[in-house]
């Protein structure tokens, strides 16, 4: 890919479903959110819409051990398990959304020059999926922090409990006009 087309945003935007994993949707996983069975028939719905522009992410245990992520690690021993545990595999009606391969990184937020590769910088992102107040914050911010145009659904993220659901939509709704939040209906509306 030649510099001037990593500089030129990809045609229409570009629909990220972040970690929709059995980790994260599990009642019996402590990761569990108790929103995501909501979430995911909307975000089936926009990926539908999306056609080829969606990118599926997973969150990976394969950060640096003698960072931070050590002491992250001691503290939730549940998920310091190998990559190919089946508490990392996407859950089943997450499986095809996307033509492209799962973008598996070892971080919260997921934005990057992996994703920035594929959308193009200063491309539209529209945002779905777990947690929202973590992985999908994490990712928004850094998004729009990189000139990226970000729409958060907020209909189809799931976060950890509805007090941090409705935080996390606060703090991404204070940086109009990188990030909009929205919800399915306008986003598949077109607005």
């Amino acid at each position: 890919m030649t510099d001037a087309a990593e500089r030129r945003p990809a045609d229409g935007p570009w629909l990220v479903v972040i970690d929709p994993q059995a980790i994260f949707a599990s009642a019996d996983s402590a990761w569990g959110s108790p929103f995501f069975a909501d979430a995911m028939p909307r975000i089936r719905a926009l990926a539908d819409r999306f056609g080829d522009r969606v990118i599926v992410t997973r969150w990976m245990p394969t950060a640096d051990r003698t960072t931070s992520w050590g002491a992250y690690f001691a503290a939730w021993p549940f998920a310091d398990q190998s990559p190919d545990d089946p508490l990392f595999a996407l859950v089943p009606d997450a499986v095809g959304l996307s033509p492209h391969a799962t973008l598996d990184l070892p971080t919260f937020g997921k934005w990057g020059h992996e994703i920035e590769a594929i959308v193009g910088r200063g491309a539209h992102v529209v945002l779905t999926g777990v947690a929202t107040d973590c992985c999908v914050i994490s990712t928004a911010l850094a998004a729009a922090d990189a000139g990226a145009h970000v729409t958060v659904v907020a209909d189809a993220c799931a976060g950890s409990t509805a007090d941090n659901q409705a935080a996390a939509l606060h703090i991404m709704g204070l940086y109009p006009p990188q990030i909009t939040v929205s919800d399915t209906a306008a986003v598949l509306a077109g607005r």
